[in-house]
Order: structure tokens, then C-alpha cells, then sequence
């Protein structure tokens, strides 16, 4: 039996790490204006950034079409594969699990595939992915590895300090004199998943305060946490953010780019951690 993973690029896995572990992802796709790109394929995170910075209006993204998730499935099945789990970006913030579903139906007859909403973002998203394609490695079954997922979906918190207000304000989330004002006081928001959707979990006046926030949440799971990642929107100071956490954690701390789909809305600067509690 080879049960085999496939995820988004709204995972934001290390290259090396999917790779290695044998993993799946289908892209989705950025349009600046006219122009549209495949994420990763035909745009990287550091080109992403770097148009951002001379953008006036955000990027847009859009879910992956249900065929290119129906060839990812046919090329694993033509590999091997018996059976599939899909572990997709939450359901509540793009349509990429709608496209999951319905190609999974297309090859009902030919493989088993079960799609799961991670209810989460980024590394939330990878870190289930990467604990699937640990179990199914294993020789975890179909229903162990599927199982897997959905347990951890629940059990996945993610938490984000912006450092900008700007993409808020480009993508009409916040007026331009909150920005403003905000800008001028330092403001960092954090966010926080909940419940498979993005929401403000509080701020704090400076990126000091912000990053000793995140950290203190580690500490105060620390006794209860199995996994730990660190995500980054192109920020010099993700190494030093990461040993910060290491006291407090003594695992291995999975760090990987936040990529356009994550990125349009946070903008440059954010970092944040992901991490999974034990049931």
C-alpha cells in the first residue's frame, strides 16, 4: 500500500522538505493587473516580493483548477499511488478544496482520494501535510493517514505579527489615516486562525513587542506542542526569531517563505509561528 500526500502552495513548505518527503503540491496561481503567474513555477517568493514593492494595488490569487489537481492525482496513481489524502487551504478563505473535491471525484472509480480542510493557512497547512506524509511513510493506512489530517486540523494554531499596514490598506481592510496612524505609532498587528479564518488577535506597539509576543505563546504551550514552525515574509531577522523560540521548544522548527497566496494579504515583514498541540 503507497498512500501518497498532496497539498497547495499556500503551504509554504521548504522545496527540500517536500521533496524529501515525497509530497505533492498543486500551485495556485497570482495576477499582477494583466499578468498571471503559476506560484513557485512561474514566479518565485523572492520575484513576488520584489514586484510587490512596486506595486500600487495588491496582487490577486486564485485556487488551482480542478484539472491540474485531477493530474497531480493521475501522476501519483500512474506512480504507484492506492490511495490519496489531499490536505487543502482552508475551506473558508479560497475555493482551492472545491477544486480538490471535484477532481478527486472524477477518479473515484480508479483511486481512493479524501480531501481535508486543514482550517488553516501557511505552515498550518504544511506542518499537517508533512505529519501525513510522516505517518503514511510509516505505512500509516488510507483511513490512519486521512484520520491524521483531520485530527490535526483541529489541534493546528497559527499566529502572525504583521509589520506593515500597507496591504491592509491596498486591499481596502483598513482606511489610509488608520494606516497612517498606525504607521506613525508603531503598530503591529497579530493575527490569529480561528476556526479556519484569519482573524485580528491583537497588537502590540513595536516589532520587539510583537515577535516576544509569538514567543511567549510558545512558552505558554510548550509543555503541549509536538511540532513547531516558523514562517517569514522575507525578514532578516527570522534566525534570531527562531533561536528566541528554541528555550522554549526542543524539537525540530520547521522555517519556511510565506509565498504570494498568504503574502498579498500580509504583507513584507510578517512572521509568525505555527505549531500543533498533542491531543
Amino acid at each position: 500500500m503507497s498512500i501518497r500526500i498532496v497539498t497547495d502552495s499556500s503551504c509554504d513548505l521548504p522545496a527540500e522538505v517536500v521533496d524529501a518527503h515525497g509530497i505533492r503540491v498543486v500551485p495556485l496561481s497570482i495576477r499582477f493587473g494583466d499578468e498571471e503567474f503559476i506560484d513557485r513555477e512561474q514566479l518565485t517568493t523572492a520575484e513576488f516580493w520584489a514586484r510587490c514593492a512596486t506595486s500600487s494595488t495588491l496582487p490577486e490569487t486564485a485556487a488551482p483548477a480542478p484539472g491540474q489537481f485531477e493530474q497531480a492525482y493521475r501522476s501519483l496513481l500512474a506512480d504507484g499511488a492506492t490511495g490519496i489524502v489531499v490536505v487543502a487551504l482552508s475551506g473558508e478563505l479560497s475555493a482551492t478544496m472545491q477544486s480538490a473535491e471535484l477532481a478527486a471525484r472524477s477518479l473515484a472509480d480508479e483511486i481512493p482520494i479524501r480531501v481535508i480542510d486543514s482550517r488553516t493557512v501557511t505552515l498550518g497547512v504544511g506542518t499537517i501535510a508533512l505529519a501525513c506524509a510522516r505517518r503514511a511513510a510509516e505505512g500509516g493506512t488510507l483511513d490512519e493517514v486521512a484520520g491524521l489530517a483531520g485530527d490535526l486540523a483541529a489541534r493546528t494554531r497559527v499566529f502572525g505579527a504583521l509589520d506593515t499596514l500597507e496591504n491592509l490598506r491596498k486591499g481596502g481592510r483598513i482606511g489610509g489615516a488608520r494606516a497612517m496612524l498606525g504607521t506613525a505609532l508603531a503598530i503591529k498587528p497579530i493575527i490569529e486562525v480561528r476556526d479556519g479564518k484569519v482573524e485580528e488577535g491583537g497588537k502590540q506597539r513595536t516589532r520587539t513587542k510583537a515577535l516576544k509576543f509569538l514567543v511567549d505563546k510558545v512558552s505558554e504551550y510548550s509543555n503541549r506542542i509536538e511540532s513547531l514552525a516558523v514562517l517569514h515574509a522575507d525578514c532578516s531577522d527570522v534566525d534570531a526569531f527562531v533561536e528566541m523560540l528554541r528555550p522554549h521548544f526542543s524539537g525540530e522548527i520547521v522555517v519556511g517563505e510565506i509565498g504570494p497566496v498568504i503574502g498579498t494579504h500580509a504583507g513584507r515583514g510578517t512572521i509568525g509561528i505555527a505549531f500543533s498541540l498533542r491531543a
